[in-house]
């Protein structure tokens, strides 16, 4: 008999005997956590392995499932004091093992608690970026199967309502700041009143200006008495951070610290000096001598990394491309990530977003195109390679003006870098290349444009002066180098009112789509990343929903590519290219068009604080303001608004090369220093008249040779008439046409005849048709006469006596 077998339920007596026991192996677990001690030294340096601390079965089994075995040094440290219920501050280098530092205790503790699904949220792990967070989940599963505990993923860039209804149910969350703070603002019945532990992964970037009030937001709907754990490559020590988490009597676990370096030995750090328009040179030239590597580029913004993608792409290296950065969709960001993982031989173009926390297995070299923000933003970099007692490299390239400055940062975090020289017989120019592509495709030309600004503004926004010098970057020859026809003029403004305009434009409903990006908050790559979106203002009140018909919608479509309003602005149809700060990144804009100023006579140094490139040209006489429907349509005719700009100007080119007006007056100082009037008119006149009768000698020339070719013409056109009557034995008379030359002027004779003759009728012109056929057909004849057929023998007779007459 065959068919599914249904265990036999366990009687009351059974499930108190499982009680008892569970209950007996929770004691003993208690017993051997309350005789461990942490300061033990001697006793710390016996433990190898994760059986040797007093963890429970079920975490054992799930590290054994997951090949965790042996302890690493973070780890030996800091799971026993986290199991004592400390606040602990846990520091190490770049791939130790961070993660199950934090993930085996928390189980633990969960455990130890008897947590079900009944009590509420009992952890909750907050990771700065979407991707981390997804690799701490992952982590999670695999270690944590064996336990009966549900955990979820909350991230941007999923379904916020489907979020909502699943995890009211969720013991464990891993999270990202700004959505678990929108969760807390929106969704009803959500409660953290329970929570036993917080854990922040990558604490020193949570706890800085990018998330501060996010973060203060979601500490305030948290229990004081929870436990709490930060870990970080770069760990802080601010006691103003840590009272701001409530931390009690925190422990601060750093393995590394006593070291003579700060990155992992096996790391080989070098730095090479590039100057800026020769960076990308430079990368495809590493690319092409190093095919057979797995390798991550990192850029200072997004726009960058699109540029750097797309024409690389074109150029064909040899070695699969990818690209990652904080603008993405969050299934194409996991599938990137994914694909690079797996990848054996690949070059990711990244942003900041990839250089805290993520485990890429096998990776050769990290390549850093731009400088970084600071030196702890450099090691979290260089961390992505050199995993786990595993051998990695690492390349700097630095301008000139940022050696000196970044080098002495670097030598304060006991990070060491050596200097190599670049092979001149390696170099390889793509500025040609680069160029044709901006030439045959406009869209490239238009993300070229975009990563100059950015890359231009991002180091403008740096708060180290010292490293980031904005008035020393040769913009021309980095423009050159992106193969534009041009650097876009810019004009900054000052960081204070760059936030106020970020701020002001911020949407609520851009907070189910956030994320975050590894890099400062005033950084161009903090502004190309989701960290706006994940910190959102929970006090701005979201606008009401109204209801849009499809037609609607269908005006409401904005472009997205080089149609789009962003690029009309990069590139003016009148010559000049005007890029505000406020404006650069004005993709999303709701309104078509905008007065950002009416009176444009500005004072020296009005909205101004920052240094200037280049202004704009010269405001026109006329401010057009579009105050109606009829006006706004007007303005986007160009002939409609000539009357509101000033006169043209038309210059000419001397054989120099120099321009000048076409009509350019002169000073009366120098129109005197010629000579009297009266003087000037008759040398004009003497010249004039020179040239005139140069001119016309020439002129009286080419008239008699067209006459002599006229008359040429005439006499072959007669005699090749003559000829062809002559062939045709006719009497007739030989009539030559008019000629006419090339320029369609006849013989006098001709046109007088023409003129003077009345004009005929159409059907007389028929007529003259009819008999010119009939004269020709009869010329073709000759002197055959057409009769008619005889009948009788009479007709016949009749017939031959005129045919003998004839002959």
């Amino acid at each position: 008999m065959s068919g599914r077998r249904f265990k036999p339920k366990k009687t009351r007596e059974q499930k108190l005997v499982i009680r008892k026991a569970a209950e007996e192996d929770l004691a003993k677990l208690q017993e051997r956590i309350d005789a461990f001690d942490p300061e033990d030294l001697a006793a710390l340096a016996d433990i190898n392995s994760f059986e040797d601390l007093p963890l429970s079965h079920n975490s054992i089994q799930g590290l054994k499932a997951a090949h965790f075995t042996k302890l690493t040094d973070i780890q030996k440290r800091a799971i026993p004091l986290i199991l004592k219920g400390r606040d602990v501050l846990g520091a190490a280098r770049t791939g130790s093992g961070k993660t199950l530092a934090f993930l085996v205790p928390m189980l633990e503790h969960l455990f130890r608690s008897n947590w079900t699904q009944y009590d509420g949220l009992g952890a909750l792990v907050i990771s700065p970026t979407r991707e981390l967070a997804l690799q701490i989940f992952e982590v999670l599963r695999k270690i944590g199967r064996t336990h009966g505990f549900s955990a979820g993923l909350v991230i941007g860039g999923k379904d916020l309502k489907e979020e909502a209804d699943r995890m009211l149910k969720m013991n464990i969350l891993v999270c990202t700041p700004g959505r678990i703070l929108q969760h807390m603002d929106q969704t009803a019945g959500f409660q953290a009143d329970n929570l036993q532990m917080l854990i922040l992964d990558e604490a020193d970037r949570i706890l800085d200006m990018g998330f501060r009030k996010t973060l203060d937001a979601i500490v305030d709907n948290l229990p004081p008495s929870r436990q709490t754990l930060l870990f970080s490559a770069t760990q802080t020590k601010s006691v103003k951070d840590l009272a701001r988490l409530s931390l009690k009597n925190p422990e601060y676990v750093s393995v590394h610290e006593s070291s003579d370096s700060a990155t992992p030995a096996s790391l080989q750090q070098s730095y090479v000096l590039v100057n800026l328009p020769e960076k990308l040179d430079t990368l495809y030239a590493f690319m092409k001598t190093h095919l057979k590597c797995k390798a991550i580029v990192f850029m200072s913004t997004g726009k960058q990394v699109r540029f750097a993608y797309e024409t690389f792409r074109h150029l064909h290296p040899g070695v699969p491309l990818i690209h990652l950065h904080g603008k993405q969709k969050q299934m194409s960001r996991a599938e990137i990530t994914a694909r690079f993982a797996a990848s054996k031989h690949c070059y990711l173009f990244c942003t900041d977003i990839v250089a805290r926390g993520l485990d890429f297995p096998s990776v050769d070299w990290v390549i850093q195109l731009d400088v970084p923000e600071d030196a702890d933003t450099y090691i979290h970099r260089v961390g992505r390679t050199a995993r786990y007692e595993k051998g990695g490299k690492a390349l700097l390239m630095l301008l000139p003006s940022e050696e000196g400055a970044f080098l002495a940062r670097l030598k304060k975090r006991k990070v060491v870098v050596d200097k190599l020289n670049i092979k001149q017989n390696k170099k390889q120019s793509i500025v040609s290349q680069l160029q044709h592509m901006c030439f045959k495709d406009p869209e490239i030309k238009y993300l070229g444009q975009k990563a100059f600004v950015s890359y231009v503004r991002s180091v403008n926004l740096h708060k180290d002066k010292d490293v980031f010098k904005v008035d020393q970057l040769p913009v021309e020859e980095f423009a050159a180098s992106l193969g534009l026809p041009g650097a876009p003029r810019i004009k900054f403004l000052s960081s204070k009112e760059v936030k106020a305009k970020k701020n002001a434009t911020l949407k609520p409903e851009s907070e189910s789509e956030g994320g975050s990006e590894g890099s400062g908050p005033d950084t161009e790559s903090g502004s190309e990343s989701d960290t706006a979106s994940e910190a959102p203002a929970s006090k701005t009140e979201a606008p009401k929903k109204v209801t849009k018909t499809k037609y609607d919608r269908m005006f409401e479509r904005r472009n997205q590519d080089i149609l789009s309003e962003h690029y009309t602005k990069l590139v003016e149809h009148d010559g000049t290219t005007t890029i505000d700060q406020e404006t650069a990144d004005a993709d999303e804009d709701d309104a078509f068009m905008k007065i950002k100023r009416a009176d444009h006579a500005l004072e020296a140094g009005e909205g101004n604080e920052g240094p200037q490139l280049a202004l704009a040209g010269d405001a026109p006489s006329e401010t057009f303001k579009p105050d109606s429907k009829r006006k706004a349509k007007e303005a986007l005719s160009k002939k409609a608004m000539l009357k509101y700009k000033p006169l043209g100007t038309k210059l000419v080119f001397d054989d120099e090369g120099d321009a000048h007006p076409m009509y350019e007056m002169q000073t009366e100082e120098a129109f005197r220093a010629l000579g009297p009037s009266q003087q000037q008119i008759d040398e004009f006149l003497k010249k004039q008249g020179e040239l005139l009768q140069s001119v016309d000698v020439d002129d009286k020339v080419e008239a008699k040779d067209k006459k002599r070719d006229k008359r040429r013409k005439q006499l072959e056109r007669a005699k090749q008439l003559a000829e062809e009557a002559a062939s045709d034995d006719s009497d007739q008379e030989v009539v030559l046409a008019p000629y006419s030359d090339d320029d369609g002027s006849a013989d006098a004779a001709s046109m007088d005849e023409e003129v003077g003759g009345k004009r005929k009728k159409w059907f007389q012109e028929y007529d003259d048709k009819a008999e010119e056929e009939a004269a020709s057909k009869r010329r073709k004849l000759g002197n055959v006469v057409e009769v008619a057929e005889p009948q009788t023998l009479a007709a016949q007779e009749e017939l031959a006596l005129q045919l003998l007459g004839r002959s």
